[in-house]
This record gives C-alpha cells, structure tokens and sequence, in this order.
C-alpha cells in the first residue's frame, strides 16, 4: 500500500489530470473558472466556477436567474468519463433533505463508492430550504424557483457540458424524497424511476400543513411563501401534492421507504443520537403520508416498491440502508451497467 504522503500525492495528481483535461489548470486551493467552451441554460443560467474534489467528484457554481443567486451542484462521473467523451451516461439526481445541502450525500452515505460501481453519473444539487417549489409569495411568483433551477436550469447545464444523459432516475431523502416524487408527477417522462427515504407524500394530509409551516418557521422564512396558506390557496397545494398528482406517475418506476411507528429502530441510537428523540414524532407523520400515497397508486394499479418497516426514525441510518435496496431499481430503469472492480 502506499504511504500516507503517496497516497495524497496520486490524489492531487488525479486532481491535476482531470481538471487539465477540462482545459483548465488548478490554481491554489483547487478552484477552476469557467471556460469559455461552457453552454448556459435557455435563461441565461451558467456555470462560473468548477473545482475537483478527487478524481471521480466536483463541484460547479451556477449563476442562477431562477434563484437569483449562486447556487451549488455536486456531479460524479463514473470510470472512463472524459470531457471529450462522444458519449452520454445514464444519471440520478439526488436530492437533500430540509435544512441540509447539496454536500449531504456524499457527507452522509456511501454514494460515491456505489456509483463508482456502476456507469452511472449522479448530480446532486443545492436545494436549501425551498421545499422543492417555484414558491407562491402570495400569488406573485418570482424567486426563489427551485422547480425551474433543478428541473431547467441544472438539468440543462449538466447535459449540455458534463455528457449527462437523458435516461434519468431522481432519489431523495426527507423533503428531497419529496422532491423527487413531485418532481416526477408534475414533470411526466422526465424521470424514468423516483425513489423517497421517509420522504413526505402527502402534503394536505392531516396535520401535514402545520408540521412544514412549522419547519419552516425555524429555518427562519415565511412559511406562507413556499406554497400559499393552507386552505386558502389549496389548488396550489394540491398542485405539489404527490397523492394528487399521483395518476400522472403512471409509467415511472417508484421506490418508497419509511418508519410508521416513530419508535426507535435496529439502527437507532436512544442514548446518543438525539435523531432519535426529534425523528420519531416525524417519521410517524411521514410513515401516514406513504401509507396514503401508498394507498393512492393501488387504487390507480401503478406498480409501486414500497417499504414501510414500521420501526425507525427520521435518520440517515434508515437512508442509507434503503439506498442499497432502491439503488438497483433505478440502475435497471435507466440501463446503468455494473462495472468491473478496481482493485
């Protein structure tokens, strides 16, 4: 095996490798500016700054009108990826949970080393707090408009520069499991699979309404903004409720996943993981939005995996451990292949 000092010297050396064959050369602290050769979105949307993480892994900073501001996306690119590629690769877009970013996936899972498995490409971009909506702001519209950044504006970048394919499949935890799944209805054959971690499907559900305002009153925004007030501007609600929007999933391979009970699980901690004492009484709300919705698509007949194990809070031990048993569904949907071992 290498030593300590080697083996950091092959990684920056990967580092240098692929951010030459980019056209570009790292200068100090690994930052890369845009190259001219980049295409932007259809609204102007850009990339203006790419940096390498390692070899397989980089970060690009987009100019976003759709935001109105600079956003993140963390990309990872599979064995034998170039920028010269005449290639496109299948991809999943994995989306993070609320108050959280776009670095939770490789911060919190073992993604990058399940991908690095398979032909696959992932795109993992910024979502903040935006609940996965164009936001209402009271029937004005405007910024933020989180649908249109990931949906238009990453997605066109990332196909337009990076040989991004368009056999898609989108994952998600918590609200990005949410995400996922809305994203899926409201944009129909844009996603061939959609898998949800204890994502919430069901946003007009009992209680549902006051446990996000709730949320989002601690992240510090006006909850009214994202998608109007409950009841009061209901089509609108109902227009990003996955149990409504359900009939549109018809033909979109779908994976759900959650806890009902809230109580603590076989991968839970009760005496040092405070997830435990907060993710239980969510995960009970969330487990009643994938019974229904669960519920939903058997009255339509659309196929469904779904997992509901009963046991376990909002955390991402449970996440993890369903990404392994979603992660070959969406490799099948999308026509990713296994690849040879590295070793």
């Amino acid at each position: 095996m290498p030593s300590g000092s080697a083996s950091r010297n092959l990684r920056r050396l990967g580092i240098l490798v692929a951010a030459m064959t980019l056209g570009a050369v790292v200068p100090a602290g690994g930052a890369v500016a845009a190259q001219p050769g980049l295409r932007a979105a259809d609204d102007g949307a850009r990339i203006v700054s790419q940096e390498w993480l390692d070899t397989y892994t980089f970060d690009v900073t987009v100019d976003s009108p759709a935001i109105g501001s600079n956003q993140k996306v963390r990309v990872l690119v599979p064995r034998g990826w170039t920028p010269q590629s005449a290639r496109t690769w299948p991809v999943v877009y994995a989306f993070h949970g609320g108050r959280d970013t776009y670095v939770s996936w490789t911060r919190s899972s073992d993604i990058e080393t399940i991908a690095n498995n398979y032909d696959v490409m992932v795109v993992m971009p910024e979502g903040d707090d935006g609940s996965y909506a164009d936001w209402w702001n009271y029937g004005e519209g405007g910024i933020p408009q989180w649908e249109k950044f990931h949906m238009s504006e990453v997605r066109q970048l990332v196909e337009r520069n990076y040989h991004v394919g368009e056999a898609r499949a989108c994952m998600g935890n918590s609200s990005g499991g949410q995400g996922c799944i809305t994203y899926s209805a409201r944009n129909p054959g844009v996603f061939r699979y959609g898998a949800s971690f204890s994502g919430i499907l069901s946003l007009r559900s009992p209680g549902i309404a006051t446990l996000l305002m709730a949320s989002n009153l601690l992240n510090a925004s006006d909850p009214f903004r994202i998608w109007g007030i409950p009841g009061v501007d209901d089509a609108n609600w109902r227009a990003h409720d996955p149990v409504a929007l359900a009939a549109r999933l018809r033909g979109t391979g779908l994976f759900i996943s959650s806890g009902t009970t809230g109580l603590p699980g076989p991968l839970d901690d009760p005496l040092g993981d405070p997830s435990t004492i907060v993710g239980g009484p969510i995960e009970v709300q969330v487990g009643a939005t994938n019974i229904a919705f669960r519920k939903r698509l058997g009255e339509l007949n659309i196929p469904l995996t779904a997992h509901l194990y009963g046991l376990g809070t909002h955390s991402w031990p449970y996440w993890r451990r369903e990404l392994d048993s979603a992660w070959p569904l969406m490799m099948s949907a999308i026509g990713a292949t296994k690849q040879a071992s590295s070793a």
